[in-house]
């Protein structure tokens, strides 16, 4: 392989998400987002807005990889967890995770760029009730609008062709 193959490879290799993710490791994950969203809420702490920005960025971008709280929760924590692991679609759950990215991202400029204390905390409200849902019922918010994307024609089936066959049930 060429130098610039291996090079390419690597970024293709660094750029991925997993598919299937493992329901486990996911609701893991938003649990700690939940917790910390409230944290942020609670005690109107700013300073966590770029932190959980940056967590769905990385786990957008690269699934666990970049991500610290995805990053124990595929390598440490659901291994050694003795439960029946359920799986979902890859995309649905990247999608989830750039909905995500898009409010915090948000809530953050809103902070420190326009002093909107209030505008940004009701940003991370809404992601601390979606994170809720998904860490205390498995119910991925993202995921089904990412599913009713589907059913609308928007997303095209190759995205997700497992969805696709669920969907044409």
């Amino acid at each position: 392989m060429r130098p610039t193959g291996i090079f390419f490879e690597a970024l293709r290799s660094l750029f991925s998400f997993p598919n299937p993710v493992n329901e486990t490791s996911a609701r893991l994950v938003a649990g700690s987002v939940a917790v910390l969203a409230v944290l942020a809420i609670a005690f109107q702490q700013g300073w966590l807005l770029p932190v959980l920005a940056y967590g769905f960025l990385a786990r957008t971008l690269t699934g666990p990889k970049l991500s610290p709280l995805a990053f124990v929760a595929t390598r440490v924590v659901t291994p050694r967890l003795h439960v029946a692991h359920r799986y979902s679609p890859g995309p649905a759950k990247r999608f989830a995770q750039a909905i995500g990215a898009a409010f915090t991202v948000s809530a953050t400029l809103l902070w420190f760029a326009a002093g909107a204390h209030t505008a940004a905390l009701a940003l991370v409200g809404v992601v601390a009730v979606f994170a809720s849902l998904e860490a205390a019922a498995g119910l991925c918010v993202g995921c089904q609008a990412f599913y009713l994307g589907m059913r609308l024609g928007l997303v095209p089936p190759h995205v997700c062709e497992e969805c696709a066959r669920v969907l044409a049930q």
